[in-house]
């Protein structure tokens, strides 16, 4: 086998589908990868953890992503990932961040992880928003974010990604705080902990 593929969920394909063709509040839009990381996490699809991409300015919907690690048998599918390369494949683009292209935003409902955060300045997207932080993740799920850099932001800022935190992050922590409570597993690799 010489090919790997990820994709999205039946329902996941169904809820991008129904989303309203401009979302433009940052709220909205969290509130939405919200609920797609919510329903990731209930039809035991993938881990808690959703990314959508949209027009910053505009709010213009490109598409909502969730992780896909244990369904697919592929660490790399995590929902920022899964998120931009939908994006990139339905506008054509390896950049979404081109020439003559409108500003693009990535919303996750969680602090990208070490692997996440390497791959946004390789997107092209031009801002970021977050819900809850990596130590909150980290805290509430034992999952193991990783490596990330310690001036992260400024990293980002200085690649032309604007930053921005805590949006919605009690609501994006509930999510994780179910997860944490619940018998399903943290898949860590070999961090030292538990992992699947």
């Amino acid at each position: 086998m010489m090919n790997f593929e990820v994709s999205l969920p039946q329902w996941a394909v169904e809820e991008n589908q129904s989303l309203p063709k401009f979302m433009p509040e940052q709220e909205q839009r969290m509130r939405a990868v919200i609920r797609f990381a919510e329903i990731n996490f209930e039809q035991k699809t993938g881990g808690p953890f959703a990314a959508g991409i949209f027009e910053t300015k505009s709010g213009a919907v490109v598409g909502i992503g969730v992780n896909r690690v244990v369904p697919s048998n592929n660490s790399s599918a995590h929902a920022e990932i899964v998120a931009i390369s939908l994006a990139q494949k339905k506008l054509a683009t390896f950049d979404l961040g081109g020439p003559g292209m409108p500003d693009y935003q990535i919303v996750v409902n969680g602090r990208p992880c070490a692997m996440c955060c390497g791959a946004l300045p390789w997107s092209g997207i031009r801002s970021l928003v977050i819900g809850a932080s990596g130590e909150r993740i980290e805290s509430l799920t034992g999952f193991d974010e990783g490596a990330v850099h310690p001036r992260w932001q400024q990293e980002l800022k200085s690649r032309g990604i604007e930053v921005i935190e805590n949006v919605l992050s009690e609501e994006a922590e509930v999510v994780f705080q179910r997860f944490g409570d619940s018998s399903e597993p943290a898949y860590n690799g070999r961090s030292g902990g538990e992992s699947v």
